[in-house]
This record gives C-alpha cells, structure tokens and sequence, in this order.
C-alpha cells in the first residue's frame, strides 16, 4: 500500500531525528538527503528488476535489463548490500557504494551524494549512522510505496524543517515558499521555456517553475531548467530535489557565478534564458570585484569591492533572452536608494527602461535577516502600457506572524499578486501599488525607494529596515575613512594605539 504524505514526512522526519544529539541539527541535510537518495535509488532499483524477471523470466539478460532500469546500480551498492553487513566501518562502507553509484552514472549522478565525511566518526558517530540507517529501513520509497508527487512534496517538506533548525545558516540554501510562489508566478514560466537561477540554492526556484506550469495546465516535463551554485553540498542538493520532481535532464552546475559563470554559447558569449530568477546572497562582500571592469556583465558600471548586490542583477540581466525574456530577484532595500557606483548603475537600468516592478515584501520573512527585502523585476521588452514607467508595490504590510519568522499566505500572495498584475491598487487593506513615470523618477535623483512613490500608510515599517541599511553602510563609510587617517597619522609617526583603532 502506498504511503500517504504525512506517513512519508512523519517517518522521513523521524529518520533525520535519529541524528539529533551527536549531529548538530543544521547538519542534518548533509547527512540525510544522500541516505535519502541513495535509498530511493536502491528501492526503485529492485521494483524495476522485479518488473524486468516478471516480463522476461528466463530469457532475461543484463542488456534487456539495463532498459527497465533508470539508474545503474553495481554489484554490491545497493542499499540492503551495505546496511546490514557486519564487520567493517559502516561509514567506509557508505562512502564505497555512494562513490560507486556516481561513476556508473557519470552523466547524471557525478558529486550528487556530496562531501560527507561519512568514516569520519568524530563528525558522524557509528552509533547515529546505525540509528540512521535503521530509521530508513522502515521506509519504503519504490514507486509501489511512494509516487513521485509525494517524494517531491516530502523533500520540500525536509527542506523546511531543516531550515527551521538551521537557523540563519538556512539562508544559504532556502527561500521562504511563499517568496518563491510569488516571484515564480510573476514571471510566469512556459512550458517550452528555458529557466536558469544562478544561486539556486537547494533548487526550490527551479522546483516551483516545475508546479507552477503544472497549476497552470502545462507539462512540466518540457521545460529545461538550469542553474548554478557555489556550495558543493547544496548543489549536490538541488540535483537530488530535481530528480524527486522528475527533471534528471535539468543542469546543476557548480561554481561561483560571479566569477566563474558556467553557462555559455560555443561562440563564447553568455548562454541567455528566457526566465531568470534569483534569491542571491545579499551585500556580498568578497564577489570578485576585480576581474569586473572588463567583464561584459558590467555593462552599466562596476559594483562596489564590498557589496555584490548589482553584479547578481547585472548578471541575471545579461542572462536574459531578448525580447521576450524576464528577470526576478531577491534584494535587500539598500539596491533602492545606496549612492555611489550603485546609483549609477540604478540610473543607467531605469534610463535603459529595464526595470518593470519594485515590490516591497515584509520584514523578517527570511531566515538569513530581519531586514525587509524586495523583488525587482526587469523585462527585455516592457509592455507599451509600462514603458518610461516603473511599478511600485508595497506589500510589506501583507503578512502574519509565525513562530521566528513572518509569513505571507495564499491569500497575501495572491493580493501581491494581482497588484502587479494591474498596475493598481487591488480593493484590499494592507497593500498599494501606482505606475510612475520615468521623469517622477529621475526628478528623484533615480532613488527607488518605495515610500516616496506610494503612500505612506507603512511608513514605520519600511524606514525601519531602510535605517538599518543606511546603518550599516554609514558604518562601514566610517570604518573606511578612520583606517585612511590612522595609516597617514602612523606614517607620520603618531602613536595610533591611544586613539581607539577599530572602535
């Protein structure tokens, strides 16, 4: 009998327990995704040899088997092969057959089992790899048990949990789903479209697309999906979450997009996309400024050394198929009004008319900040209706408290949603919207900030997290100009200790 989803999530979630104690929680995925994976393998391996026999009794050969099968399993890796011999380090044991695995299926599971130390018993006790082990025995994932629908749903659900334990180390591989719903289905993926997120993270941008054409009617299965990420073991994520959902085919590459971009044309150029969406790291600090001047991604300036916010849009934008492609992306306020190289690269996007949409969202939606962030939305071609104008939502009253973080609901959503959609203010409390004029704009010195285009009914909320990213930059302005001083006052022989270096 098939599991129903919340037997599949419970005992999933009691597997990753089995881990708690010995395994500090925001380690959990490390561990229990590849265990994961390599079980779902393992299970369906075995359906798809008992189809193979039911079929072809005698006659069967390893050739006629090959073709039942999706993935190619050795001789000794399967799951049952390794967990219940005795004797030799079970961590040794794991990391054989997971490395196994990888390179009799180079084109589709190479790295996808990550780096875990899986021998190391130091990080990962016998003991809690036994507790593990015996946690999934009791869950059956071949097709007979488990439909690919719940699987997915299981994984997102693995994610979530898991981002709760993380705390703000969950910033680096989650974005809240209600942030994904919202931004996936402004931009509107077709099913014949291609799809790319160069820090797509567990993959949870690219896995919305995959429900959001479906919601829509559209066959997920045509869509090509495609996306980059620097952490190996979060790469090593999203492939999995990908191929729950049934897109082995997608491309989850690894690598540093900032400076090490892996998608190109043979030609040389960027490879470009019809949808490009984001949630990067915000205000990056060490993103590779100096190869900048000359890169073709900085075609309205080059960002500032310590600050890699711009570089992400300018190089989501130069990703982006003409005519019909579109981009969106996750920032922090600070984009909308810093000075600076950031102010002309803000002007020369407005003046360029790519920017469609600034939608402010709500405070402490994400795990990585407090700080409210928003979606900015560019387009190849605005429509003539938009042109010379630029859409402003505020939607940073549309939430609802949860535990440690805000949340925005369907129906928070859906109202942000229609916003953008009509370029007016929907008939509900708590959110507005107005289309303004480029010359509004730059008669605002090209500052976006989102309170002085729309009214001021959330004012407090904003200037908020406004403040503490004006803060932060006056800070660190501060910092720069004192180390400038005190090198000159040490050069000229002052004794610089008594001065309070570094308060």
């Amino acid at each position: 009998m098939k599991l129903t989803q919340q037997e599949l999530e419970s005992r999933l979630w009691g597997a990753a327990n089995a881990l708690r104690g010995p395994v500090d929680p925001a380690d959990f995925k490390t561990y229990v995704f590849p265990m994961l994976f390599w079980k779902w393998i393992s299970d369906t391996w075995l359906h798809e040899h008992h189809e193979a026999v039911s079929k072809w009794g005698d006659n069967l050969d390893d050739e006629i088997e090959a073709d039942f099968h999706r993935f190619a399993v050795p001789d000794q890796c399967l799951w049952s092969d390794v967990t219940t011999k005795t004797g030799e380090n079970l961590g040794v044991r794991v990391r054989r057959a997971l490395d196994k695995v990888e390179q009799a299926n180079p084109a589709t599971l190479a790295n996808v089992f990550g780096d875990a130390q899986w021998g190391n018993k130091e990080r990962l006790p016998e003991s809690a790899l036994i507790a593990l082990v015996n946690a999934f025995n009791g869950v059956p994932l071949d097709p007979e048990s488990v439909s690919h629908d719940a699987l997915g749903h299981a994984y997102e659900y693995l994610l979530k949990q898991f981002a709760e334990a993380s705390g703000k180390k969950a910033g680096e591989f989650f974005t809240p789903p209600s942030v994904v719903h919202l931004l996936v289905n402004i931009l509107d993926p077709k099913p014949d479209e291609e799809v790319y997120d160069p820090a797509c993270g567990s993959g949870g941008m690219l896995v919305e697309t995959i429900n959001a054409i479906e919601a829509h009617g559209g066959d997920s299965r045509e869509v090509r999906l495609f996306g980059q990420e620097v952490n190996l073991t979060t790469s090593a994520i999203a492939r999995m979450n990908l191929a729950f959902h049934q897109k082995v085919g997608s491309e989850i590459r690894r690598g540093d997009t900032l400076r090490e971009p892996k998608f190109w044309n043979t030609d040389g150029t960027f490879r470009q996309f019809d949808v490009v969406l984001a949630n990067p790291p915000f205000s990056l600090e060490n993103w590779g400024a100096d190869t900048w001047p000359a890169d073709p991604r900085s075609f309205c300036g080059v960002p500032p050394a310590k600050n890699g916010d711009y570089a992400w849009i300018q190089h989501m934008i130069a990703s982006m198929k003409p005519g019909h492609g579109r981009v969106g992306v996750v920032m922090p306020h600070g984009v909308l009004f810093r000075g600076g190289s950031e102010a002309k690269i803000r002007q020369c996007l407005i003046e360029e008319d790519r920017l469609e949409a600034v939608i402010g969202l709500p405070n402490n939606l994400f795990y990585s900040t407090t700080i409210p962030a928003c979606l900015l939305i560019f387009r190849a071609e605005k429509s003539e209706e938009r042109r010379n104008h630029v859409l402003f939502v505020d939607a940073t009253a549309r939430f609802t408290k949860d535990k440690n973080q805000n949340t925005m609901t369907e129906g928070d959503v859906q109202v942000t949603l229609d916003a953008y959609r009509t370029g007016g203010n929907p008939n509900d409390e708590g959110i507005e919207a107005r289309l303004v004029p480029f010359d509004e704009i730059k008669a605002n010195g090209f500052d976006l900030n989102i309170t002085r285009y729309v009214a001021k009914a959330r004012e407090e909320s904003f200037d908020v997290g406004s403040a503490l990213v004006a803060y932060g930059d006056s800070r660190e302005v501060r910092r720069e100009t004192e180390r400038a001083m005190f090198a000159r006052l040490a050069a000229a022989g002052v004794d610089v200790s008594t001065l309070g270096v570094g308060e």
